[in-house]
């Protein structure tokens, strides 16, 4: 069963919250470290992460390429605008499916809480065609499975 949920906020909004039994500043570290990212953000099974540029300053550019065993790839590209350390990241990204997708303005906060984390996620897309073009990408699934493996790049670490 997924701990991951999406709630539509009006028509251009997606919140998604996540709990993560780990501190906020081990959340935060996963979301913001080069090293740790590239082993967990991979989606669907046989995708890969060969390139992971993240660099956590405002104005710090952000580049996650991947590809699958059968040849298909895409990319984001993005800019991060706001960091609060082990609290808050605010940045902004776009897809290349190849053709770039419209800016997706996000705030993610990890907030604690008795079990560990909160982590709370809002999407802010230039109009609700995007949004729903973004949720029938099948985005749930992959967020989920590559959160189970954080998780578990987590408890390894600890």
């Amino acid at each position: 069963m997924s701990k991951l949920s999406l709630e539509l906020e009006g028509d251009r909004h997606l919140i998604v919250r996540r709990k993560f039994a780990a501190s906020p500043s081990a959340v935060y570290r996963a979301h913001t470290d080069e090293a740790i990212i590239q082993k967990w953000m991979l989606g669907p099974p046989g995708w890969t992460m060969p390139k992971c540029q993240c660099d956590p300053k405002p104005g710090g550019k952000i580049r996650y390429d991947w590809a699958n065993d059968e040849g298909a790839s895409f990319y984001l590209t993005g800019e991060f605008i706001e960091l609060i350390p082990n609290q808050k990241t605010v940045h902004v990204e776009r897809m290349h499916l190849p053709d770039p997708t419209p800016d997706n303005h996000v705030v993610t906060e990890f907030k604690a809480d008795s079990s560990g984390t909160l982590m709370v996620m809002q999407m802010t897309m230039p109009d609700a065609a995007t949004r729903e073009a973004m949720l029938a990408s099948g985005m749930e699934n992959g967020m989920e499975e590559s959160y189970v493996r954080l998780e578990q790049e987590i408890s390894d670490a600890q």
